[in-house]
């Protein structure tokens, strides 16, 4: 075995400092016992060793590189192991109300009651840490952390799809992922579990790009089950069945696959009304703001603006679904020379046009967009660009929320807004995939992703 670089031992030694280090902030945390204090830092390490068993297993990354993953690994975690004992609004107000209300009334037992405005699967989460002795504000995090190296994991996959054999990209992808702002915020500081969506998502588009369709449209109905945002990204299915990556047959496997999801919930007594309602009502909650807090379309009306608000909805909705028909007419026309790299271009689009022009939004909605341009970037650093706006404004909208003040206010005219400079970023980002995808698409010649028609 080729022997490791002095570089690797020094990212590998420091990398494991950190994860010492990471003790610290864990076991000075200020809920539970010690003993459970202790079972919060076993799980983290847990957690760096399974993200260290992926790339070694999965990635099948040689050990000097391995050796040298563990400082952007460790350091990962130890921001993570910081931003535990953070309390936001939303665990205050709502996770913590909903896992107290389903200790009190027998754990799994009390899922058939109304509570709280998550799908079914995450209920069961929930329910399985009411019987715990740890607190459940850290094992909500812990819980978004895991999926958070799912994600890296899932991002890995796409880039090496992209790449030779060889290639760094997979093993870079994987470690920007977990050390992006806007995902260690997402789950270890706010408490919040995008990553569930996040990483079944890229998991999903990585088992389509592979022709793996069965795989590929049972992640998306897992993914779905979790988050209704995974309808931003949902319409690249009809384009990735155009171009042949999946039979017409996968696409009954993702209603089934969420309809499996939600079994377990019926046989413990849950309605199915109450069941299927909660994305319903997740869509009426945005009533009353156009926007909240979101780097969309309509922060580009002044802050306070009299509008009516029916209308200006029903345009963004419009808006939104005439994007996704030209992205879906362009890929149909284009489909004899549809490459798996036009494909991910695609997704891109939607993960940021989708958000932009839909009304309701809130600050973490574009946590896909972020992701997945890093991906992008990943696979093809030429595109470098889009995940620095996309990342640029939602940290911005991300900060918002959590310094309840706003980071640009511009005076235009007399008038005031308030999230302009971060829905610019987004617009940019946009303009910029709408052009990479429209480039691509015009290439003429075969390249080694390209359909071949069959007979």
């Amino acid at each position: 075995m080729k022997s490791c670089s002095p570089l690797s031992l020094a990212c590998g030694c420091a990398g494991l400092a950190l994860l010492g280090v990471a003790a610290l902030p864990v076991l000075n945390l200020d809920r539970g016992t010690e003993g459970a204090r202790l079972a919060v830092y076993l799980l983290l390490l847990l957690l760096a060793v399974l993200a260290l068993a992926v790339l070694r297993v999965f990635g099948r990354t040689p050990p000097s590189r391995l050796l040298t993953a563990l400082l952007p690994i460790g350091l990962a975690f130890f921001f993570r192991a910081m931003m535990l004992s953070y309390v936001s609004s939303d665990y205050e107000i709502f996770l913590s109300q909903w896992v107290a209300t389903l200790r009190d009334n027998g754990g799994f037992g009390a899922i058939r009651l109304p509570i709280g405005n998550y799908n079914a699967p995450y209920l069961y989460f929930l329910a399985a840490i009411s019987y715990l002795p740890i607190p459940d504000l850290y094992l909500i995090k812990l819980f978004s952390i895991l999926f958070d190296v799912v994600l890296a994991w899932g991002g890995a996959r796409l880039a090496a799809h992209f790449s030779e054999a060889d290639s760094l990209r997979p093993l870079l992808c994987f470690c920007a992922l977990l050390l992006l702002p806007t995902v260690m915020l997402n789950g270890a500081y706010w408490g919040q579990c995008d990553a569930l969506y996040g990483a079944l998502v890229l998991h999903a588009l990585a088992s389509a790009l592979e022709r793996r369709g069965a795989a590929s449209l049972t992640l998306l109905g897992v993914a779905f089950s979790f988050k209704l945002q995974t309808v931003f990204i949902l319409p690249l299915w009809g384009a990735l069945w155009l171009a042949g990556r999946i039979r017409f047959r996968h696409l009954f496997l993702f209603p089934a696959a969420y309809a499996v999801t939600c079994v377990p919930a019926l046989l413990l007594g849950k309605p199915l009304g109450d069941i299927l309602s909660v994305y319903v009502g997740q869509t009426q909650e945005g009533a009353g703001s156009l926007n909240y807090n979101s780097a969309s379309i309509y922060s580009f009306l002044p802050y306070g603006a009299s509008v009516a608000e029916a209308p200006a909805a029903r345009a963004g909705i419009l808006a939104a679904f005439v994007l996704v028909l030209l992205l879906l007419g362009a890929l149909f026309v284009f489909r004899r020379r549809l490459t798996d790299s036009a494909l991910l271009s695609a997704g891109v689009v939607l993960a940021l046009g989708v958000p932009f022009l839909l009304p309701y939004m809130h600050d973490r909605y574009f946590f896909l967009a972020d992701v997945l341009t890093l991906v992008w970037a990943c696979a093809m650093p030429s595109h470098l660009p889009a995940p620095a706006l996309a990342q640029l404004a939602s940290l911005s909208a991300y900060l918002v929320y959590f310094r309840q003040r706003y980071t640009f206010v511009l005076q235009l005219g007399g008038k005031t807004y308030t999230m302009l400079v971060e829905s610019l970023l987004i617009l940019a980002a946009l303009a910029y995939a709408c052009c990479a995808l429209w480039l691509e698409l015009r290439q003429t010649g075969k390249g080694k992703n390209q359909i071949v028609p069959q007979p």
